[in-house]
């Protein structure tokens, strides 16, 4: 049989009486077309059975459609809130996501991001020593660093204020009565580890209460970690704890119900993120919150901006910090000595 080229954009217009780019447009749901016009191709659309070729949008536009998101801690509820996120805020920009997870160095090759199948990138797992940004920014491809940042960042960034966060949990349990304070602390290599931490020491030492060595871990932000360190620290008699994010917060939980210490009766404990876990009834988790949905969406805006930037247009870096703010629901009260 004799093979029947599949349609094209200029046989939609002819059948649906309008002009190839208005085809374009009706099929990106462009609000500046009518009702009437959209539907009209889009009819013509199904009777034909055409399908847009990305790659001859691509080639007429030098645009893919398509923006990276490197992450490489798909075990975190926050992460994947964060992909959620992205994946509606890139969707109403007419846009696709792509999931980048490291190789097995634990970093993105430099060469898979800009290969020509991305239109910009927006990296969520960064961590200090990482060179990605420097190497971006060299050779001016769009990318905004969310949640975590480096030194001296070579671009576009969107944070929540970690400082500030961590001040607000450290003044609630001073408030409270704690000064018998224990914490699982995240990783040195990101700025959210080292960040939440440096602040919540300098909140405890202006007060004149010690942290000492028995009485903290640092860690990875994972559940298992979460737990492992909270049984290290019970012998130490906390009646607090800091977790620096959720997830180690919710391994801690964890640890604590399984020894058959009350949350918060004997022990109080604070989590950093708010991911939805942490409203769940069987937790009420007190945290602080950051709004993945602002960041979200304030970190795809200044990629956006970045992409339509004309070559010639120096645009220097940008960094958002957004407030945090702390969520008090069921898990911290005062000293058991306090409250008896």
């Amino acid at each position: 049989m004799p093979h029947t080229p599949p349609p094209t954009s200029h046989d939609v217009a002819r059948v649906a009486g309008v002009s190839q780019p208005t085809v374009s447009r009706a099929l990106r749901d462009d609000p500046r077309l009518s009702e009437e016009t959209r539907q009209r191709v889009q009819e013509a659309a199904r009777e034909l059975n055409y399908v847009p070729s990305q790659r001859g949008r691509s080639l007429a536009t030098r645009s893919t459609g398509q923006i990276g998101i490197v992450v490489s801690d798909l075990g975190n509820p926050f992460y994947l809130q964060v992909l959620d996120a992205l994946h509606e805020e890139l969707r109403h920009a007419g846009l696709r996501m792509l999931v980048l997870t490291p190789d097995d160095g634990n970093r993105v090759p430099l060469e898979r991001v800009v290969d020509g199948s991305l239109d910009g990138v927006i990296l969520t797992t960064t961590q200090l020593q990482s060179t990605l940004p420097a190497q971006l920014s060299e050779r001016g491809f769009p990318f905004v660093l969310l949640n975590r940042e480096v030194d001296d960042a070579p671009g576009d960034v969107c944070v929540v204020d970690n400082t500030e966060g961590a001040r607000l949990i450290a003044e609630e349990l001073l408030a409270l009565g704690h000064r018998a304070i224990a914490a699982v602390f995240g990783p040195e290599t990101t700025s959210t580890g080292r960040d939440r931490e440096a602040s919540f020491r300098a909140v405890l030492a202006d007060a004149g209460v010690e942290l000492p060595p028995e009485r903290w871990r640092r860690a990875p932000f994972d559940f298992a970690e979460g737990h492992r360190c909270t049984l290290e620290l019970l012998p130490s008699e906390p009646t607090a704890l800091f977790a620096a994010n959720d997830i180690l917060a919710l391994g801690a939980y964890n640890a604590l119900y399984a020894r058959g210490v009350r949350v918060p009766a004997d022990i109080t404990l604070i989590g950093f993120d708010d991911v939805r876990l942490a409203a769940w009834e069987a937790f009420q988790l007190t945290t602080v919150s950051q709004n993945i949905e602002h960041m979200v969406r304030t970190s795809t805006e200044l990629l956006l901006s970045r992409i339509a930037a004309a070559p010639d247009e120096h645009l220097a870096p940008r960094r958002v910090v957004l407030p945090a703010r702390l969520v008090r629901r069921a898990t911290h009260g005062p000293p058991p000595s306090a409250g008896s």
